[in-house]
């Protein structure tokens, strides 16, 4: 009870904050300090959401299973390549500078190369979505798999444990803590990719349905696609979260003995 009491009070600077957010956005919209057209009251933004809450769950669901195939394609990629470079010293030195560039060439401009490339289907936004969703799971993992017990790893070697048993019961589980915190980044630019792909072309998703109330002028409905987004996004970095409590049952009883 005293924890649960002690995670409510954690979580109320947090509250305050977004609650006094609104009401500056409230006062801003209703007081006219802003034209209205321009920056509608979130009154206005929670009917704009109720009243197209059909049409937004049909594009939220499409631009859901953009997120998911691209975060798998890219969470797989990274898995495998991240291995290969923290086995093979040469592979690391070579790509790993590679990887950082990649990261300098902005998200909207490989997007258009893609629609002309692959079309309008979903191909180009599952393909961009893995490639933004690979750089954060890949560096995880090559920090959680540098960060392994080296002294326990020499043990296991003495016992006469192979490579392949060392990676298995103590550089992977290792890492796994590394590779969820990199995966609950990644989550969030899942959604965010998609919507970026489904600007520069599509029929159907969050995004499509973004440009089209831009060009209406509809910004209350534009302020509900973004809150849409959010919860979406929030949602896959706690779905990531509870994949972490699974995953890594020792983290929860450490933060306890922390606590006690």
């Amino acid at each position: 009870m005293r924890k649960r009491s002690q995670s409510i009070t954690n979580k109320l600077p947090a509250a305050g904050a977004l609650a006094f957010l609104f009401l500056v956005w409230f006062l801003a919209s209703a007081g006219g300090l802003v034209p209205e057209f321009l920056l509608p009251s979130p009154i206005q933004v929670v009917q704009a959401l109720v009243s197209d809450a059909p049409v937004l769950l049909d594009n939220a669901r499409v631009t859901l299973i953009e997120a998911f195939w691209g975060l798998g394609a890219g969470v797989a990629a990274a898995l495998l390549l991240s291995t290969l470079m923290h086995r093979t010293r040469p592979l690391y030195r070579a790509l790993y500078p590679l990887l950082v560039i990649t990261q300098t060439i902005p998200t909207i401009a490989i997007a258009p190369l893609l629609v002309l490339w692959m079309g309008f289907g979903m191909a180009p936004k599952v393909t961009l979505v893995a490639l933004t969703t690979f750089f954060p799971v890949t560096v995880s993992l090559l920090e959680g798999y540098a960060s392994t017990d080296r002294s326990a790893a020499a043990l296991l070697r003495s016992m006469g444990a192979s490579q392949w048993q060392i990676f298995r019961h103590l550089e992977f589980p290792s890492a796994l803590s590394h590779f969820f915190s990199g995966l609950r980044v990644s989550a969030s630019y899942a959604v965010v990719g998609a919507v970026i792909s489904e600007w520069l072309g599509g029929f159907e998703g969050l995004g499509v349905y973004m440009t089209r109330v831009k060009k209406a002028y509809a910004f209350d409905k534009m302020f509900a696609v973004i809150l849409v987004i959010v919860a979406v996004s929030l949602s896959l970095m706690a779905l990531v979260n509870v994949l972490r409590r699974l995953a890594c049952p020792w983290e929860v009883f450490e933060k306890i003995e922390r606590n006690d």
